[in-house]
């Protein structure tokens, strides 16, 4: 039964016209190599397993790797099963090493997933990539556990291919709530009076508290059952890749990393098997055409949770601002 929704409600839906017309724009691989210009711009609707060793050696940029965690997961019929860690291990095992090749030599990798999958997580990284940090990012969402203490929080491995590569400090800055602010003879000292509040412009940590995950009332949502916020994928994005660069998703689910490569002015490529969320993420990345906003990410800074509830400054007067939001999560 389709699902009755509330008028409010903006998340992605899809009539059997956008179906048709979408289907067509998929790359469905023939089983020979694939050429880089071939793939760029691209969802390619595959299992990974049936195309890695045809996609082409040293090309991109940025992975970000989003695979199923170890639980059991239903991905709209595509269902994942709870195995134990050695098997899991041996999963991530069999597509790891060959998509880290995917990589140029100056090339960054992201894996993600939760408490339970990271100390697997970070024994591939370990073993074919040089790990640089683990990112901690506080999913507050969910009903709770009866008997546990409840899971707020996901882990993202950071590594490099090698020693030289990409990293953009400033791109990645933060905009906090200053709550004891200072004064240095009068004036206010690393702060400054911004849209009704006081902000420190930061550096940005290893550990993030200003994500929200995509809900109902936000146009970035769809139906899928994990989908990660444009918001925390445009921090990997800027840090990790460079404008006019490549991201690469080879889970790319609803379409969240190409979206926001799109929007940030990189070349993407995404692999998924399941059509529907193909098709999810044509739609969106044909709506990224003409909105290119990343909620709670303006004037080229990260706002904190919640403070970003306001139109930047040249939006009153009909100027487009790239990655302005009206309202914050």
């Amino acid at each position: 039964m389709e699902k009755v929704r509330a008028a409010r409600n903006r998340t992605l839906v899809l009539s059997e016209s956008e179906r048709v017309r979408l289907r067509e724009r998929l790359l469905v691989p023939g089983g020979g190599p694939l050429s880089l210009q071939e793939i760029i711009n691209r969802t390619i609707r595959a299992d990974l397993l049936s195309v890695l060793d045809l996609l082409p050696v040293s090309s991109v940029d940025l992975l970000i790797i989003d695979p199923p965690y170890n639980l059991d997961k239903n991905f709209h019929g595509l269902k994942f099963t709870k195995t134990g860690d050695d098997a899991y291990l041996r999963y991530l095992e069999s597509w790891f090493p060959a998509l880290v090749g995917v990589l140029k030599p100056e090339g960054s990798v992201y894996l993600c997933g939760d408490w339970r999958s990271s100390a697997c997580l970070y024994r591939v990284m370990r073993d074919w990539t040089v790990v640089r940090n683990r990112i901690v990012w506080q999913r507050e969402k969910g009903r709770g556990a009866g008997a546990n203490w409840k899971s707020t929080s996901e882990d993202i491995w950071f590594g490099t291919r090698g020693d030289d590569y990409y990293f953009d400090t400033g791109a990645v800055k933060q905009k906090r709530r200053v709550l004891a602010p200072y004064r240095e003879n009068g004036a206010p000292k690393d702060w400054a009076e911004e849209g009704g509040g006081r902000f420190r412009l930061t550096h940005a940590g290893n550990f993030w508290d200003d994500i929200s995950v995509p809900y109902w009332s936000m146009r970035e949502n769809t139906d899928h059952p994990a989908q990660k916020p444009e918001k925390l994928v445009a921090k990997l994005i800027l840090a990790s890749c460079p404008e006019g660069g490549i991201v690469l998703d080879p889970f790319l689910g609803s379409g969240t990393s190409s979206v926001t490569a799109k929007k940030l002015r990189r070349r993407y490529i995404g692999i998924e098997l399941n059509e529907e969320y193909c098709l999810w993420a044509e739609k969106r990345l044909a709506a990224a055409d003409h909105d290119t906003a990343i909620q709670g990410y303006s004037d080229g800074v990260f706002w904190e949770r919640n403070t970003l509830n306001r139109p930047p400054a040249g939006l009153k007067q009909g100027v487009k601002v790239e990655g302005a939001a009206h309202n914050e999560e």
